[in-house]
């Protein structure tokens, strides 16, 4: 088949293990981000798969008509970005390994990552060492802490292991169904959300975007948390709502660590959320490490090479296959 993996930024993919997976095919490999669709359309015209990194490219009715020969895209995981109905009008197949049961351990040691870089200032410290100068201020210790996690899954599952370890206190709030399951399983849930908010140290969105957790996070809550509180938000900038979060950093009472923008690739160097200093900010690498690549990639050629051979894997749209 003829096959083109879009955005792949660094050229990652061709050095890792899995990509072995795709000899015997016609491979063209992205390294950039062209994001509209006429222009897009011309560069994959000839490719029967796409492969695509996440959400970086949307794929709507508009590219899709643009694209007589394609008939499979493989990702993985969610897919927000996809018209799943203008696939199955042009004939699509859309497959997706849910990758139920795993999370991706590389986003939940980021949101790690992030907590202790903002609580022990470390972006601060370095760049006050490479000035030529020495401490720049005072961080704070997180054991005794409450970690405050919003949305019981998979990955706020494991970023609450490791805050156990570090001697945090970790709290839980979500949907009602997933208050349910975290008192059952023994978990500790807050009497409110607002009690959520304004007890916690460190509050933690893992929840996935869809229509109904879109701006889920509303100003209330942010005005809620205490003074000196740390949002995080490696999940989808969606879930706040629009301005809330920057408006809520302008006041200076929080401070926030964020992996995700509204608008990726984020170069504005403009925007309050890359140069508030009570912000820590990172181009969305929760997700980004070989190690996660070659786990959610070799799902994705497996996709391609079970069509080839004639038995789609996790369709989505599956009758596009069963009605040809």
């Amino acid at each position: 088949m003829k096959v083109h993996i879009l955005d792949d930024w660094f050229d990652t993919l061709r050095g890792l293990a899995c990509f072995s997976m795709l000899d015997g095919h016609d491979v063209t490999v992205w390294t950039d981000h062209q994001p509209d669709p006429a222009a897009l359309a011309a560069r994959v015209q000839e490719a029967e798969a796409l492969v695509l990194f996440r959400e970086r490219t949307p794929i709507g009715a508009d590219l899709l008509a643009l694209l007589p020969k394609l008939r499979l895209i493989s990702q993985r995981s969610v897919y927000p970005h996809i018209d799943v109905e203008a696939c199955s009008a042009h004939n699509v197949l859309l497959c997706s390994n849910m990758h139920g049961g795993t999370p991706s351990y590389a986003a939940a040691e980021h949101t790690l990552a992030l907590i202790l870089a903002s609580y022990r200032q470390i972006p601060q410290q370095a760049a006050s060492l490479r000035a030529g100068n020495w401490q720049s201020g005072v961080g704070r210790t997180l054991r005794g802490r409450t970690l405050g996690l919003y949305g019981y899954g998979r990955i706020a599952g494991a970023v609450a292991g490791y805050a156990r370890a570090l001697g945090m206190k970790v709290q839980w709030w979500a949907s009602e169904a997933g208050r349910a399951r975290a008192a059952q399983d023994g978990e500790t849930v807050a009497p409110s959300r607002e009690a959520f908010f304004a007890s916690s140290d460190i509050v933690s969105v893992h929840v996935r975007l869809k229509p109904e957790t879109r701006g889920i996070i509303t100003a209330a809550d942010l005005a809620a948390m205490q003074p000196r509180a740390l949002f995080v938000n490696t999940s989808r900038s969606g879930l706040v709502g629009k301005g809330v979060l920057e408006a809520e950093i302008a006041r200076g009472r929080i401070y926030a660590a964020v992996d995700v923008f509204d608008h990726e690739p984020l170069r504005d160097v403009s925007d309050p959320l890359l140069t508030h200093p009570n912000v820590l900010a990172t181009p969305h690498i929760g997700y980004v490490t070989e190690d996660e690549f070659d786990l959610q990639f070799t799902d994705i050629f497996e996709q391609i090479n079970a069509y080839a051979n004639g038995a789609p894997i996790h369709m989505i749209n599956e009758a596009v296959w069963t009605g040809r």
